[in-house]
């Protein structure tokens, strides 16, 4: 399964220059196979720019959803010439890979609440502005998350998406 996810992904919401793309597998590939695969197109592993950099090697386990540790693993790769891109390499299983589309969804819905992550989004920019790297900003929008996850989940099973 391929889909646009991220801020790019919902029309009236700014948003970087960076296209967040996921695709979902049976099983992860190894970094050879995918190295193998997606470098010709210009796509190299993302590193992280710390040991503990979120999203990166796993998703941070978030909903109701009870599944085994395992399915939070994940790929990340990133292409920077170009055409920016961030690919996020999930488990068909994972729960994250049907949270980042639903939420893209509901926010597509909701323009309130769009507005309101945008908000959310600009005000940890500037918090973050002067940092070396996303991850605390990253973080940062975790606690918005966290407020509005069984919102989303509820409206994604309402409205079968």
């Amino acid at each position: 399964m391929f889909e646009h996810i991220g801020s790019t992904a919902i029309p009236g919401i700014s948003a970087k220059n960076i296209i967040d793309l996921q695709i979902q597998v049976p099983t992860l590939p190894s970094y050879d196979e995918l190295d193998a695969r997606i470098g010709p197109l210009g796509f190299a592993q993302a590193r992280g720019s710390r040991p503990d950099s979120p999203g990166v090697y796993r998703d941070l386990p978030r909903g109701s959803e009870k599944v085994d540790d395992d399915v939070w693993n994940k790929r990340l790769y990133v292409r920077p010439a170009n055409r920016p891109a961030i690919l996020h390499v999930r488990l068909l299983d994972s729960p994250f890979g049907r949270y980042t589309v639903w939420f893209r969804d509901w926010l597509r819905a909701n323009d309130d609440q769009r507005d309101r992550y945008q908000n959310v989004k600009r005000q940890l920019a500037a918090l973050h502005a002067s940092d070396p790297d996303y991850d605390d900003y990253t973080r940062g929008k975790t606690s918005y998350f966290d407020e509005v996850q069984s919102v989303f989940e509820t409206w994604a099973s309402e409205t079968s998406t």
